[in-house]
């Protein structure tokens, strides 16, 4: 999520005070304790997707998504095999549903549903795999917080005192007007930095896989904003919701994190966990 409103700066520090210490118990101490906090943004990322999703679509009750959620980040916890079976399940669901309603588009009501369960749940799924991961899982979700937060930093920043001097063309003008190209390449810049700096504090971490994940998490990170600004603009709505004072919702908070999660996933399957 992008700094988006200098008005409420202050509040957002103020928040931000209480909410990074805890978030970084929770992700230090692992185990029930960070799947409780997944499960609670993912539940709560569902509610607010949905939503937006009920305004293009008749989705299905949010009780329902908001169910499969916990039960599906459940199932990654505990290890069951069953994840591709339950989306099989909510599909048979979804589609049985329309054969006795009428309201709406068939198509887009299946789509909306397995839309808001897909995204959160992959997302978040991700990330909770990746701390599940006893060699690297503690080491890489802190890299990937300070990455985000510091790419974060820097691109409004930089925005605010660079934007429109060196590029024309604003980043994504049409999804995020308030983007621009300067504040895009300070992000990556910094969460590069970011990730060098944490990895020569942190000896479990490779500085040049780190850089690398630096890299991807700086450039892939603002289209996880720009994907959710895509979704609000499609709902006629500003903000997800207004559950955090000064930050919007859950998914406008935490939009960056998620759309890299499935990224830094993979590279720890490919890059930083070799087979023995």
């Amino acid at each position: 999520m992008s700094l988006k409103h200098p008005s409420n700066l202050a509040q957002r520090v103020i928040v931000a005070v209480p909410g990074i210490p805890l978030l970084l118990w929770l992700t230090w101490s692992g185990g029930v304790a960070f799947l409780g906090l997944v499960v609670l943004l993912a539940v709560l990322a569902t509610g607010e997707f949905h939503h937006l999703a009920r305004r293009k679509a008749e989705v299905l009750p949010p009780g329902y998504l908001m169910a499969f959620t916990a039960l599906f980040q459940a199932n990654l916890f505990f290890g069951f095999t069953t994840s591709l079976v339950l989306f099989l399940l909510l599909f048979m669901v979804l589609v049985v549903r329309e054969v006795f309603q009428e309201a709406g588009s068939r198509i887009l009501n299946i789509g909306a549903s397995l839309a808001v369960v897909a995204y959160v749940n992959i997302s978040f799924g991700s990330l909770l795999l990746i701390r599940l991961n006893d060699l690297m899982g503690v080491h890489l979700v802190f890299l990937m917080l300070v990455c985000v937060w510091a790419a974060d930093i820097a691109a409004y920043f930089a925005g605010r005192a660079l934007g429109g001097r060196f590029f024309r063309k604003k980043f994504f003008e049409r999804l995020s007007p308030r983007k621009t190209w300067e504040g895009y390449l300070a992000g990556v810049v910094s969460s590069v930095l970011a990730a060098i700096v944490f990895a020569f504090a942190d000896p479990g971490l490779d500085m040049v896989m780190a850089a690398v994940t630096g890299i991807g998490i700086g450039a892939l990170g603002p289209l996880g904003d720009l994907v959710e600004s895509m979704f609000k603009r499609d709902a006629g709505v500003k903000d997800s919701s207004a559950l955090i004072p000064g930050h919007g919702g859950v998914l406008d908070r935490f939009d960056s994190l998620m759309f890299v999660s499935p990224l830094v996933y993979l590279l720890m399957l490919f890059f930083y966990i070799t087979p023995s």
